[in-house]
């Protein structure tokens, strides 16, 4: 391995804010890559961050782990890990480590080293705030990685043509992969048991914030899962911090084909009617009608903010700085003036 070597831009930043006092406490929702988008940039504008993730997955390696030894799924879990490593040597080289996939013939295969290490954790210290702490520590992450809740939930949904031959009919459709994929319409979600318990350590993060981050990510299995956890939504509705929800670059196969931006604002608004929010961030190019969306907005109590944050090659991904650089933007324009200014 490379001698320990952080980069000079991150030095540079993290210097900056350290004599500016410049710490804002930000906690994010979600799951998936949209969460690890969001924390790539997050940690290079603030060391004090807190993910807080979605434990319904029951695909791939996560499935097969949380089946056969009844644990949370862990790969979510895994990817905001990742997404937390530092810029220099020893983070990135633990990133691709715990991103690792076996690939073999047998029952390994498909399996992240990152999965089989969190829940070795978990089965050792029976606790799994303190193991993905332990894993934290090991990485070097730049910030603390939180399950939304300590048991395994199930995502259901309610699916307008999930079988195409009965277009009109509406389904009950379980499981977060499934629901990912249907070809049909997904009208609503809810999760089983339907009044799960929240971490109490992501509850207390969220009131103890200065900011919230919301998205991006699979709308409905990673994003608006965290609205249906009813002490994590009371604490959304009952703390101080300024939220901000972030927009995806484009609709989801499945999930979403077909959804405009604003129509995101609205469903999520049917699942939490009273869930208030700040700011609603999205990539200007990404907006083909801004009226209806700052409509949207306004019904939820937010302003739109517009900033180019996908990433050069055309993909629907957030390109980490620029998405860094709308949030500090966002941050320093709508906060309140907080102890890190």
């Amino acid at each position: 391995m490379k001698p320990y070597r952080r980069r000079a831009s991150t030095l540079t930043a993290r210097r900056t804010l350290r004599r500016r006092g410049a710490q804002p406490k930000v906690v994010a929702l979600g799951g998936g890559m949209g969460l690890s988008a969001s924390l790539a940039a997050l940690r290079r504008i603030t060391g004090d961050l807190t993910a807080v993730v979605t434990v319904a997955d029951d695909g791939g390696s996560s499935g097969r782990l949380r089946e056969e030894l009844g644990v949370l799924p862990p790969g979510d879990l895994r990817k905001a890990l990742a997404a937390l490593c530092g810029d220099d040597d020893w983070g990135q080289t633990w990133a691709r480590v715990i991103q690792h996939r076996f690939q073999s013939k047998g029952e390994i295969n498909g399996h992240a080293v990152g999965n089989l290490l969190i829940v070795a954790l978990w089965e050792q210290l029976g606790d799994p705030v303190q193991a993905l702490d332990l894993v934290g520590r090991l990485l070097g992450a730049q910030g603390r990685v939180l399950p939304m809740s300590a048991v395994p939930l199930e995502l259901q949904a309610l699916v307008k043509g999930h079988d195409p031959g009965r277009p009109d009919d509406v389904d009950t459709v379980c499981g977060q992969a499934t629901v990912a994929l249907t070809p049909g319409e997904v009208q609503s979600v809810h999760l089983v048991p339907n009044d799960p318990p929240a971490v109490p350590e992501a509850v207390a993060a969220v009131l103890d914030a200065d900011w919230v981050v919301v998205g991006p990510g699979s709308w409905f299995s990673s994003v608006i899962p965290h609205l249906l956890v009813p002490e994590l939504l009371d604490a959304l509705a009952q703390t101080k911090a300024r939220k901000v929800l972030s927009l995806n670059l484009a609709p989801q196969p499945g999930e979403t084909e077909g959804f405009s931006p604003q129509r995101h604002l609205e469903v999520l608004g049917r699942h939490a009617p009273k869930l208030a929010l700040d700011v609603v961030l999205a990539d200007e190019a990404a907006v083909p009608d801004r009226e209806s969306l700052a409509d949207a907005a306004k019904r939820l109590g937010a302003a739109v903010e517009l900033a180019p944050v996908a990433g050069p090659d055309g993909s629907a991904k957030h390109d980490p700085e620029l998405l860094a650089a709308a949030y500090d933007r966002i941050f320093r324009m709508h906060g309140r003036i907080g102890p890190w200014r």
